[in-house]
């Protein structure tokens, strides 16, 4: 039975870990191996002050990364026991794992595993193709897995007034030119570890789009090609805005994401109506829920997204320091 998690295992684990989605994809987390578990942290050196003040999308960004590594630690037959942030001293680390039983990987993992490669944000206009009624109960059953709840916005009206709360909200950010700023510094022209490049930032946002897209350079679209008129649009929550609930809430989106790529999905994210308070609370009210709203997605079939870049894992690692 293993009784502790080696570096060899972390550096295994975390090389899926760091495929998880982030806010300009800015990878903020951090490994290590402490007394044979391995912790999980956010990286402070990498946090958005215009974007994300509270440290809401690093520790959703740190849950995500968190549940890919759970699924390489449990298909490699070494699943962990989770304590989320185990030191109220050390609210960086959002998470602490220790070897649970060794057992082989369910169906389940195994398949969400296989996912972790092929999963990107995929920002170009979906296909018309409706959402079968088996895949959306599948992403309800994901979010419910991780403590949270999916809701799927049905009905014109339900979805012209999510819409409305995040054009709303992207218009409040848009206004804010350190927030814009902020974002600029994150597009990347030429070949890097991090960022948003240009060509995969999606076509340009234009006024007749129901759902706001944030903007990465992209290119204009030809005319006519606009946006899924009737996009299923999904709401991701918790049921609290905790730390400890914003990282469960990150753990549940990359189930979620993962779950839709298994499906032969597509989907992205619109962060917006979480980042401005009002739209949020507006965004909770709408839906008629309790508990917080974390995430809008969009989900639908399409082309194939593009990859954005990671950091290599040397570069995530805390590793000991051995005497000379």
């Amino acid at each position: 039975m293993t009784t502790e998690y080696t570096t060899a295992d972390l550096r295994a684990a975390v090389a899926d870990a760091v495929r998880a989605p982030s806010l300009h994809n800015t990878q903020p987390w951090r490994f290590r191996v402490v007394d044979g578990g391995i912790e999980v942290s956010v990286d402070p050196l990498r946090g958005l002050p215009a974007t994300d003040p509270t440290g809401w999308g690093a520790r959703m960004a740190a849950g995500a990364a968190l549940f890919n590594l759970r699924l390489a630690l449990a298909v490699a037959g070494t699943p962990a026991t989770v304590r989320l942030r185990p030191y109220p001293s050390d609210p960086d680390v959002v998470a602490r794992l220790v070897p649970d039983v060794p057992r082989r990987p369910t169906p389940t993992e195994q398949s969400l595993y296989g996912a972790i490669s092929r999963r990107f944000s995929n920002r170009a206009p979906f296909w018309p193709d409706p959402v079968p009624a088996e895949a959306r109960w599948r992403l309800g059953e994901a979010a419910r897995a991780e403590q949270c709840w999916l809701e799927l916005v049905i009905g014109t009206s339900a979805v012209n007034a999510v819409a409305e709360v995040a054009r709303s909200a992207h218009r409040v950010l848009e206004r804010d030119p350190a927030y814009v700023a902020e974002r600029t510094e994150w597009i990347r022209s030429e070949p890097a570890a991090d960022g948003v490049p240009a060509v995969a930032g999606g076509p340009q946002s234009e006024p007749q789009d129901l759902l706001p897209q944030r903007g990465f350079g992209g290119r204009n679209r030809a005319p006519g090609r606009d946006f899924e008129p009737e996009p299923l649009v999904a709401v991701l929550g918790s049921a609290g805005n905790t730390s400890a609930d914003q990282i469960l809430a990150g753990q549940a989106l990359q189930r979620v994401l993962l779950t839709a790529t298994d499906a032969g999905l597509s989907a992205s994210m619109l962060s917006q109506p979480i980042e401005v308070p009002a739209a949020r609370e507006a965004l909770r009210m709408s839906l008629g829920r309790f508990g917080t709203p974390q995430m809008v997605m969009r989900i639908g079939y399409g082309q194939p997204g593009r990859a954005t870049p990671r950091r290599s894992v040397e570069e995530v690692l805390d590793l000991p320091v051995v005497p000379a």
